[in-house]
C-alpha cells in the first residue's frame, strides 16, 4: 500500500528520511517533546504563530521565525540560520501553543528570531549525517588534548553543526579553566569552529539519559528543565535517611525530587507540636522522640536521649495537654481516659527494602499435604478380609475369628498338596 500525499512516513533506521521526529519517525527523546493539546482545538486552529520549535541534540532547542511561511509540522527536518552557515533540527512544536513554551522558558515575544531557511534536503541530511558520525570520536580525541594540557575539566559531548563547519563542546569543571589554549588547538585538529559551553552536573545527566532508582527515565532527561539548588533541609524533613548513597542520584548531586514534596511535609508538620516542648503529667515529664506525618501520631518518651516508656498519642491530645499544662494543670496519664495505649509494630519499613540482603531471595512456601480420596474398587474377599483383620470385640471372640480363618486355609492347602 502507497502512502498517500503529504503523509509522513516512519523508518527504523535514525536518518533514512527527512519527515519524521528525528529523521526515523519516533518520538523525540528528552525534555523537549510537548504534546500539542491545541492542535484539534478550534482555539488551536484559529491562531496562527509565525514561530517555531526546532529541536536540536539531546536537550538543545530554540525559537525560529518561519518568514517564509512554509507548511511545517511536528517532526519536519529543516534548515535553520545560524551565524555562521546553517544548522539542522527537527520541528517540535509549532501553532499557538509555542508562545506558552517561549514564556515558559523566558523567552520574550519581540526579541529577534532567527529565520527557517528550508526543509531539509537530501543533501543537507547527508552532510548532518557525517558530522553526526564524527562526534564521538571527536570527543574521545578532545578528552585526550586536554589530559595532555594538564586542564581539570571534563569534556562530556560534542555536538557538531548541522553544515559541519562548527562543533560545541560541552565540559564540566569544578573552577575556572583557561581553555585559550585548548581552543587553539582543537581548531587546528578539527578544521571547525570551536565553541565552548559550561554544563552542570545535572545538565550532563540530562543529556545522558538514563534509568533512576524508581524504575523510570531521569526527571532531567525528560520533563525537567529548571534545576533548583536541593539541600539536605529537603530529607530531614520527610524523615528521609542522610545516607549519601539513597539521596544522591546518577549526577552524584541530591536527587531533585527531594523537592518534589518537601512543601506538603512542611505544612503537615505545621499541624504537630514542636519538637522541643515537654508534656507535663503528675508523675513524669515526656520528651518528643519521633513522629508520624501522615497519620498524624507523635511518640514521646521519659527520657531525652534513648526511647524509655514510649507512648503515642495524636496530634489533637499533645496540643491538650500542653494547654493544660500552660494553665498549671497535670493529667493523669496523656491518654484520654477511654484510650487504650497504642502498642507499637516496630521501627519504620524500609519501603524500598534496599537494606534487606535476602531482598531477592524466594519466601518459601509451605505446601499443603492434600488427603488423596481414591475411588479404589476392592475385591468382596480383600473388603472380607480386611474387615476381618481388625481387633474387634473381647479376646475369646478374637481367638474364635483366627481358628475360623485357619480353619478355611486348611482346605486349600490340602488340594495343593493332592495336585
Amino acid at each position: 500500500m502507497e502512502p498517500k500525499e503529504n503523509e509522513k512516513t516512519s523508518c527504523n533506521k535514525a536518518g533514512d528520511c527527512g519527515g519524521c521526529c528525528n529523521g526515523c519517525g519516533e518520538a523525540p527523546r528528552g525534555n523537549l517533546d510537548c504534546y500539542d493539546w491545541l492542535a484539534d482545538t478550534p482555539i488551536g486552529a484559529g491562531q496562527e504563530c509565525d514561530i517555531v520549535e526546532v529541536q536540536f541534540k539531546n536537550t538543545r532547542k530554540g525559537y525560529y521565525r518561519n518568514s517564509l511561511h512554509i507548511d511545517l509540522a511536528k517532526g519536519d527536518m529543516v534548515a535553520v540560520e545560524t551565524a555562521p552557515g546553517y544548522d539542522i533540527g527537527t520541528v517540535s512544536l509549532t501553532g499557538p501553543l509555542v508562545r506558552r513554551q517561549m514564556a515558559k522558558a523566558g523567552v520574550k515575544p519581540d526579541a529577534e528570531f532567527k529565520r527557517v531557511l528550508r526543509k531539509a534536503r537530501t543533501a543537507d541530511l547527508e552532510r548532518y549525517r557525517e558530522a553526526k558520525a564524527k562526534e564521538n570520536d571527536t570527543m574521545i580525541r578532545a578528552r585526550q588534548i586536554a589530559e595532555d594540557l594538564k586542564l581539570k575539566m571534563k569534556i562530556g559531548d560534542v555536538e557538531y553543526q548541522g553544515d559541519g563547519y562548527k562543533a560545541i563542546f560541552y565540559y564540566i569543571a569544578d573552577e575556572r579553566v583557561d581553555f585559550r589554549q585548548l581552543i587553539k588547538v582543537l581548531a587546528d585538529v578539527f578544521k571547525v569552529r570551536i565553541e565552548m559551553k559550561q554544563i552542570g552536573a545535572r545538565q550532563e545527566a540530562g543529556r545522558i539519559g538514563g534509568i533512576g532508582p524508581c524504575g523510570r527515565p531521569l526527571c532531567c532527561a525528560t520533563w525537567l528543565t529548571s534545576f533548583v539548588s536541593v539541600g539536605t533541609a529537603a530529607a530531614r524533613f520527610q524523615d528521609i535517611s542522610l545516607n549519601p548513597q539513597k539521596l544522591a542520584g546518577q549526577c552524584a548531586k541530591l536527587k531533585c525530587c527531594l523537592n518534589y514534596e518537601v512543601d506538603a511535609y512542611v505544612e503537615a508538620v505545621k499541624k504537630l507540636p514542636p519538637k522541643e516542648v515537654r508534656l507535663e503529667t503528675a508523675d513524669n515529664t515526656y520528651f518528643h522522640f519521633k513522629h508520624d506525618v501522615f497519620k498524624g501520631l507523635v511518640t514521646y518518651s521519659t527520657d531525652k536521649s534513648i526511647p524509655a516508656n514510649l507512648v503515642t498519642i495524636d496530634a489533637r491530645r499533645a496540643f491538650e495537654v500542653i494547654a493544660m499544662n500552660k494553665e498549671g494543670r497535670k493529667p493523669e496519664s496523656l491518654l484520654r481516659d477511654d484510650e487504650q495505649p497504642k502498642q507499637e509494630k516496630g521501627p519504620y519499613a524500609d519501603l524500598l527494602d534496599q537494606d534487606n540482603i535476602s531482598r531477592f531471595d524466594n519466601a518459601k512456601k509451605k505446601r499443603n499435604r492434600k488427603k488423596k480420596r481414591g475411588t479404589k474398587e476392592e475385591s468382596p474377599d480383600a473388603t472380607a478380609q480386611n474387615t476381618e483383620t481388625q481387633p474387634r470385640g473381647d479376646k475369646p471372640q478374637r481367638d474364635k475369628q483366627r481358628r475360623d480363618r485357619r480353619d478355611r486355609r486348611k482346605p486349600a492347602d490340602n488340594q495343593q498338596q493332592q495336585s
